[in-house]
């Protein structure tokens, strides 16, 4: 590894090389700053990565031709540039990006890392995200390091030797802080929903956003849950005070919180840095669904766009417009469902657009995406209750989710039930 100046660490990245940004609250922004400000000596370069936070040079509509995103999931600020046909979405489990990296079918030939500074062995932990930049980082020709001084030391399947980074310049920028919102009246009657169905001693998957707030606030009083999960923030931490989350009735990785990335508050960094209770790994573990399904009370807890009465789900778009991506939803779903007391649940608000729109749809919009498909929905939960899928039928399902939907729409949609599945 040689430790140089900032212009010299991506000058050789070259016209058509295929780039991997780390993401999320570890998005290398000096880094990727210095790359885009190339532009105007580069064509066709690939950026590949999931989400990632602040700002993105790279999608600006003048770096056309110069910079093109491959959106492994689509963050807030790759939405316009996908649907306006700048960037490329790439629908893909999480699970299977690691492989699609190792494997060569999407080859890799700079990853652009933000790390820890390297412990007295010369290791540097990923930190914020492990997800799949350790496979990015094995499979890329070139390394370009941030070695961070304010990254934390995350434990786990999560380090990078000094002798596999080539480049690297020396930074002090804190990862990017996530803060949740306030818990609205809906969001609070959902996780109470939810939370009457996790049993002590569930292991848990929660995500990021105002329900799974809500879910840890109902779940305080619970005993010895235990988190396997892609991604957490904040509301983890707090259960983790409160007593709720010990780890001590998992059946594997006992006493560990195992996840993939993490995004909160400075709090949040500061808990996790050097913590052996926290134990990163990359996501072709934390989503493998053979492993989720040997927690013996597994509980998934998903979000979704809109759900039509059949059970299916869309989480991905809305009708053709791209708004996220595939994700983990069905590595857990999954998973969940096979576990022998397991709970795979869809959360989401009984309405949008301010209670203008239904959630729940006799169809879903044209274009679509099903994200998982209506033999992989289980548990549906809104505000307005919980309504039970499995093992049920097309009218029996119709029935189940309207009596769950927003009292405004249940006549409109007792009318299409009626005229489309015979209910």
């Amino acid at each position: 590894m040689r430790i140089v100046d900032l212009e010299e660490a991506v000058a050789g990245v070259r016209s058509k090389d295929q780039v991997f940004v780390h993401g999320g609250a570890a998005t290398p922004t000096i880094l990727l700053n210095a790359l885009t400000a190339r532009a105007p000596e580069l064509e066709d370069v690939g950026i590949v990565h999931f989400h990632t936070e602040g700002p993105a040079p790279h999608l600006e509509p003048e770096m056309a031709g110069h910079f093109r995103h491959r959106a492994l999931f689509i963050g807030a600020n790759a939405r316009e540039a996908v649907n306006a046909g700048r960037a490329d979405y790439v629908p893909i489990f999480l699970s299977d990006v690691p492989e699609l990296f190792a494997s060569g079918v999407l080859p890799l030939d700079v990853a652009i890392l933000n790390v820890s500074t390297p412990d007295a062995h010369g290791y540097c932990s990923l930190g914020t995200s492990v997800d799949a930049a350790l496979a990015a980082a094995h499979a890329a020709t070139t390394v370009i390091a941030q070695l961070n001084a304010s990254m934390p030391r995350t434990l786990g399947d999560s380090f990078i030797h000094l002798d596999e980074i080539d480049l690297a310049i020396e930074v002090d920028q804190p990862p990017y802080e996530h803060r949740e919102g306030e818990v609205g009246d809906v969001a609070r009657r959902i996780g109470e929903h939810v939370a009457e169905l996790v049993p002590d001693g569930a292991t848990l998957q929660m995500g990021i956003g105002s329900i799974p707030a809500a879910v840890g606030l109902a779940l305080r009083d619970k005993r010895d849950l235990g988190i396997h999960t892609e991604l957490f923030t904040d509301p983890v931490l707090d259960l983790v005070e409160a007593g709720a989350i010990t780890g001590a009735a998992k059946e594997i990785n006992r006493y560990k919180i195992v996840t993939a990335f993490l995004m909160g508050s400075r709090r949040l960094y500061e808990f996790v840095d050097d913590n052996p209770m926290i134990e990163m790994r990359p996501v072709d573990y934390t989503n493998d669904t053979t492993v989720i399904r040997r927690f013996r009370r597994m509980v998934a807890i998903n979000s979704a766009i809109s759900i039509d009465l059949t059970g299916q789900v869309s989480a991905d778009s809305i009708g053709t417009r791209f708004y996220s991506g595939v994700g983990g939803q069905m590595d857990f779903m999954r998973g969940a469902a096979l576990s022998p007391e397991g709970r795979a649940i869809i959360a989401l608000p009984s309405t949008a657009a301010n209670g203008t729109v239904s959630r729940i749809a006799p169809i879903l919009a044209p274009g679509a995406g099903v994200v998982t498909s209506r033999a992989h929905v289980r548990t549906v939960v809104t505000e307005h209750g919980v309504a039970e899928l499995f093992g049920r039928s097309v009218r029996e399902r119709a029935r189940a989710l309207i009596a769950i939907a927003h009292p405004e729409f249940q006549d409109e949609l007792e009318h299409e039930a009626r005229r489309l599945y015979h209910v």
